[in-house]
């Protein structure tokens, strides 16, 4: 294997660099995708109680909604000034209670799942 790899760099080194950072990101982006669909698969992540820890897209994401119907209903900052916003950091932003964003939430939830008892658009 080693001597493999020192004839692909004597032959084409910049080649080599080249497909050794195609594999890492193969890797990194596989191993990702892996876990992201593991994660999401277990019937225990989808439509939880939402939280104050939870942010507008996991609350999408686990209630299978479009991000946007959440961050507009939640009144989000698109883009958050300081990174992502938890509902409890959202809550402060906007100068109102955890649990009156929650409910404004679900009120969301709610409307969208009426609107399209199909489920959100693929």
């Amino acid at each position: 294997m080693l001597a493999f790899v020192k004839r692909l760099w004597n032959a084409a080194p910049v080649a080599t660099l080249l497909l050794a950072a195609a594999l890492v990101a193969c890797a990194y982006f596989g191993t990702r995708a892996v876990v992201f669909s593991l994660y999401w698969h277990d019937p225990a992540h989808r439509e939880q109680e939402i939280a104050a820890w939870m942010t507008p897209g996991y609350i999408a994401h686990s209630w299978r909604v479009p991000r946007e119907v959440v961050l507009g209903a939640l009144g989000a900052p698109v883009p958050p000034p300081d990174g992502p916003m938890n509902l409890e950091d959202l809550a402060a932003y906007r100068g109102m209670s955890v649990e009156a964003l929650i409910a404004e939430a679900e009120a969301a939830i709610a409307a969208f799942r009426a609107d399209h008892p199909e489920g959100a658009p693929q």
